[in-house]
């Protein structure tokens, strides 16, 4: 009685497991090799978007550009900060006040003996730069410095 019990547990377990993953939605994510992004890529965007790298502070296109339009990411085109949330930290990054909904997602960085939040985006886990509390204190308290390299801007159609 206790192995009929056992085994039906176990049945139930695997159908849940199985029904699941049958309604989940199609995975979005972008799953190019190492040898298709290098193609793709430049080499400062490849560094910094795939090895997480950065780029020296006020060298960006981006640090000190605002124009209205949206910023994508330059490796999948992902829609990830509206021009309005950006705003000048004094940092020599790009600097952003929220993302577009969905559009990112964080990982902890350890990296260089230091606790950090690092920010991905969320369609091709492109490393786009770091997340931090200090940012403007009358929107959201947050600072998303990112590198110019990894993201491309689109102008505001006039």
């Amino acid at each position: 009685m206790r192995k009929l019990f056992l085994l039906l547990i176990v049945i139930a377990f695997q159908s849940c497991q199985s029904q699941s993953k049958e309604n989940k939605p199609m995975d979005s994510k972008s799953k190019k090799t190492d040898a298709e992004w290098k193609a793709e890529l430049t080499p400062e965007q490849y560094e910094v978007l795939r090895n997480k790298g950065t780029e020296r502070a006020f060298t960006g296109e981006y640090w000190d550009h605002f124009e209205k339009g949206k910023y994508v990411c330059a490796a999948c085109g992902n829609e990830l900060f509206s021009s309005d949330t950006k705003f000048d930290s004094h940092c020599g990054w790009p600097s952003f006040d929220k993302a577009i909904k969905g559009s990112v997602v964080f990982k902890q960085d350890l990296s260089y003996g230091m606790v950090r939040t690092e920010v991905l985006c969320s369609k091709c886990d492109g490393h786009l730069g770091h997340i931090f509390d200090d940012g403007p204190k009358e929107t959201t308290g947050q600072r998303y410095c990112m590198n110019s390299v990894s993201i491309k801007f689109i102008p505001e159609e006039k």
